[in-house]
């Protein structure tokens, strides 16, 4: 499978305009199609500009439901809690009337939430509409780390959409707490997937990681399961 095009903006903000209008645009097609769109997003510093972008877009925000696609297995109140930046960045103005539906839950353990958020997410329809995607500087996607035990579970293809628990990492290796995350088929059967990155080091890892074995490496994976993949990339940090 080939490579996505990777596709440059000049600045930050046009980056960011991009990103944004292309998964409202997304949301919009399922809210007229379906009556209803779920979008899932990513956590972290590289979203916040989209965020803040989307929450703009001019559509019925009160059928969207605003979800993550991956989370830490904290509680709201926590300053690492991807939940808690998506509603201060994404979550307010016209898209404050937004359902949100969390992945963590106060559970016995994180495999317990996970399944809660499994059956959650299926109740919305078992179809993401809309993804935003960033990548860490090791090459990882949502919470697919490398050498997590996990991994190959996640990036396998035929299973179904699902939400699993991801223990922390093994001598030192990420993460360093337990998460949760989606699974490579939600991604594979979503309907626009905008992948969002910044600088020159992230696009050679991307580039990298495009090359990989698709078994344990999440953008190969990606690729090779012909996720419906959108590059966005600037070289403003």
């Amino acid at each position: 499978m080939s490579s996505p095009v990777i596709e440059a903006f000049p600045d930050a903000a046009a980056w960011a305009k991009a990103a944004a209008a292309r998964l409202g645009e997304a949301l919009a097609k399922g809210v007229t199609a379906e009556g209803r769109a779920v979008f899932a997003g990513a956590g972290g510093l590289t979203p916040s500009p989209i965020y803040a972008r989307l929450a703009e877009a001019d559509l019925d925000w009160s059928k969207v439901t605003a979800t993550l696609v991956d989370e830490r297995y904290v509680p709201e109140t926590s300053p690492e809690s991807n939940a808690a930046l998506m509603k201060r960045t994404l979550l307010n103005g016209l898209a404050a009337s937004a359902h949100f539906l969390p992945l963590y839950a106060p559970s016995v353990t994180v495999d317990r939430a996970a399944a809660e958020a499994s059956k959650a997410l299926a109740a919305e329809g078992g179809r993401l509409d809309a993804v935003l995607l960033g990548m860490g500087e090791d090459g990882h996607i949502c919470s697919m780390f490398p050498e997590s035990p996990t991994l190959k579970t996640l990036l396998t293809p035929d299973l179904k959409p699902a939400v699993y628990g991801v223990p922390p990492g093994r001598d030192g290796m990420a993460p360093p707490q337990e998460r949760l995350s989606i699974n490579l088929p939600y991604l594979a059967e979503a309907g626009r997937v905008v992948l969002a990155l910044t600088g020159a080091k992230k696009r050679a890892v991307f580039e990298r990681e495009a090359a990989g074995d698709p078994r344990i490496h999440p953008i190969a994976a990606m690729i090779a399961a012909k996720v419906p993949l959108e590059v966005l990339w600037t070289e403003a940090v």
